[in-house]
């Protein structure tokens, strides 16, 4: 009779089992879909940008970088990215252990700021520096008075830039320093650790990973941002062009070659994040196993 009833357990958990399980054709359906979704609207896309970049062959690719223009928006656009990504790690770090780690009057107020870049049109922000420091700005007479540029010049290009990278890397480090707690940070202090140890030796490793996931996300929006730039650029070539409006202006100009050639290297950009979000992922996953079998040792062996 035992072995009767356990027979006829495992029957009924096998067709449990089936019935809730989707059939194979649903999946093989639903494969399909999301395979074709993706090489209609990001592989073919991405195929296209090269196969254009390289319809006149290798030396009308590379003949495209020697133009001055183009050599100046590539330094103008690394310019950008390694002012906007130091000062945005900064903000990110001291932003993101403020509201994780400390309670205080606006707590609420500085998180919805932060997400301010989100919530706003590229170009709207880029518009509000317009307003603020061009010449019938706010500040744009004493500004002129003082043979000060910002809009239309670099230091105006670096501000747009700051704003729509702003809220990467605390966007990122805010939710994992939440999820940690307080914890290591208060037994370091009661050990009798400085705070800038407490977040040098504890808070910075815990959360390293994510750092540089943030960083690298800051990093590329930063190479490829085009809507704010636009606006305050003045689109003067060879000055404030950065490599996404460069690209625009030779397309306008029937230049199509030159111009895939030089979004290749944004298209290079993007498969590069692509392949260090997924190495830093990997990277994550690995640690946090380590951590949790060398929990799981210490239990054993108590």
């Amino acid at each position: 009779m035992a072995g009767h009833a356990s027979t006829l357990t495992y029957v009924a958990q096998h067709h449990r089992r089936r019935s809730i399980e989707d059939p194979l054709w649903l999946k093989v359906l639903l494969i399909a879909i999301a395979v074709g979704f993706v090489s209609l609207f990001l592989v073919v896309p991405l195929l296209s940008v090269f196969v254009e970049a390289l319809r006149k062959g290798v030396g009308a690719y590379f003949s495209a970088f020697v133009d001055p223009d183009t050599k100046s928006a590539v330094k103008l656009t690394l310019l950008a990215a390694a002012i906007a990504v130091p000062a945005n790690l900064v903000f990110g770090l001291a932003a993101s252990w403020a509201i994780a780690k400390f309670e205080f009057p606006g707590k609420s107020i500085l998180t919805t700021l932060i997400d301010l870049p989100f919530a706003v049109s590229p170009v709207i922000s880029g518009l509000v520096y317009v307003l603020l420091f061009g010449a019938q700005g706010w500040w744009g007479p004493w500004l002129m008075d003082h043979d000060i540029r910002i809009i239309f010049a670099v230091p105006g290009i670096v501000l747009a830039t700051v704003f729509v990278t702003f809220p990467f890397v605390a966007r990122e480090l805010i939710p994992l320093m939440q999820a940690q707690g307080k914890d290591e940070e208060l037994a370091a202090l009661t050990l009798g650790a400085s705070g800038w140890q407490t977040f040098r030796r504890v808070t910075l490793p815990n959360v390293k990973w994510a750092l540089f996931y943030g960083v690298i996300l800051c990093n590329a929006r930063a190479m490829g941002e085009f809507g704010a730039v636009s606006v305050v650029s003045g689109h003067i070539r060879g000055e404030t062009n950065t490599v996404p409006l460069h690209v625009e202006i030779l397309y306008n100009e029937y230049q199509t070659q030159a111009a895939f050639a030089v979004a290749s290297l944004l298209t290079v950009l993007a498969l590069v994040t692509l392949v260090l979000k997924s190495l830093i992922e990997w990277k994550h996953a690995k640690s946090v196993a380590a951590a949790s079998a060398s929990t799981t040792r210490q239990f054993a062996t108590k």
